[in-house]
């Protein structure tokens, strides 16, 4: 009897990071409450960070906003984004670190484990590393966790691959 099975990760396109950044970027030199601001939007691939520097709190948290928006017209969900505090940078001006989490640690991989195995379905959870294999003999089953993983509200945004 044939096995199916899937992944469930947690994975960010940055690629749409960046042409999300580039965009904000762009709306940032344009917008006139902006003029004259030393305000700027970074995005650093390999460190997997976004750097927002902001004259004040006010336009730090437009930036923000501006950030946000763009991300979510390209489809990037902004639960994969961790803001932390605003920091003093240099002549005053405030710095915050947007760090993209990848993966799935192994908490919320039980945690998910947890929520899968409770639907009461013939279905086998693994945890691999970074990412949940979920495997059944009835492609029903699989249909139905999707569904039900979909629905959820969860802390990370959760994608499915590798559907045999």
């Amino acid at each position: 009897m044939a096995n199916f099975s899937f992944d469930v990760v947690s994975e960010v396109d940055l690629q749409e990071v960046d042409n999300a950044v580039n965009q904000a970027a762009k709306e940032l030199s344009q917008r006139y409450d902006f003029k004259n601001s030393k305000s700027s939007v970074a995005f650093d691939r390999k460190e997997k960070k976004v750097t927002l520097i902001a004259d004040d709190e006010f336009k730090l948290r437009a930036l923000t906003d501006i950030l946000a928006t763009r991300l979510a017209k390209r489809g990037v969900s902004i639960k994969a984004f961790k803001f932390k505090e605003p920091e003093k940078a240099f002549e005053g001006y405030l710095r915050q670190i947007v760090d993209i989490c990848m993966g799935i640690d192994k908490e919320r991989g039980k945690e998910l484990a947890a929520i899968v195995k409770g639907l009461g379905l013939k279905v086998q959870v693994q945890i691999e590393g970074e990412k949940i294999k979920v495997s059944s003999a009835k492609k029903d089953d699989l249909q139905a966790v999707i569904a039900h993983l979909r629905g959820l509200d969860f802390s990370l945004p959760l994608s499915f691959c590798n559907y045999r």
